[in-house]
């Protein structure tokens, strides 16, 4: 199974790329500040992204559910890696009733596996 909930700040404005297939995604940095322990800056790709996706403002906090996903690419005669979390839903948490939603959803994934 694998399923991602991040709560975190935008550390940056979020980055709008066209592929080669003419799909979108929408990226962004989330920091994630542990209790203990310096804080994380995680990836997160959002795939066909809605319009709104790209009017989070860097600083807002927000609510991200997915996948983990790890990429292999080769640099010169190097393989090199990136991991990075794909988005099913990335929400501002001040949207409650849309966050209890996807947690909610995040769940009922964990659940149904057996």
């Amino acid at each position: 199974m694998n399923v991602v909930v991040l709560r975190g700040t935008l550390s940056s404005a979020p980055q709008v790329r066209e592929l080669p297939s003419g799909s979108t995604v929408v990226s962004y940095e989330v920091t994630v500040r542990p209790d203990e322990g310096p804080a994380e800056t995680v990836p997160v790709s959002w795939f066909e992204a809605p319009p709104s996706a790209t009017t989070l403002p860097p600083g807002c906090e927000v609510l991200v559910t997915g996948r983990v996903r790890r990429r292999f690419y080769r640099v010169e005669a190097r393989t090199g890696s990136r991991t990075d979390v794909v988005a099913v839903t990335v929400i501002p948490t001040r949207r409650r009733k849309q966050v209890a939603a996807a947690l909610e959803q995040a769940a009922t994934t964990i659940e149904a596996d057996p």
